[in-house]
């Protein structure tokens, strides 16, 4: 399985119902894209102060690796993309991006 997480700082400017709209258009890919098994997404909640700039993040997790890269070309994911793009500071250069592959730790 793959995991894809996205991190990023919105823009002071950006509001409530954009964030909103991200998480909403983010959760509707599972039932858009195949192979996609979860979706989970919010605002930072760390006490830690390691956030370097990023406010918001969220992960995807993929059947595969073909799973995530027919994802990624995908009109719903560029749309969604676009929009954090968008709304984020720096815009693409304000984004982090890393997958990994994992095996399920179900009992």
């Amino acid at each position: 399985m793959i995991r894809h997480v996205v991190l990023f700082k919105l823009r002071k400017d950006v509001p409530a119902s954009t964030v909103t709209e991200i998480f909403t258009k983010l959760a509707a890919l599972k039932g858009v894209i195949p192979g996609i098994l979860a979706t989970s997404a919010g605002a930072d909640a760390s006490p830690e102060g390691l956030q370097r700039g990023n406010s918001h993040g969220f992960t995807v997790d993929f059947t595969d690796a073909a799973a995530r890269d027919a994802y990624l070309p995908h009109p719903a994911h560029q749309v969604l993309g676009g929009l954090i793009v968008a709304s984020s500071e720096g815009g693409l250069s304000g984004i982090t991006v890393l997958d990994w592959e994992y095996e399920s730790t179900k009992d």
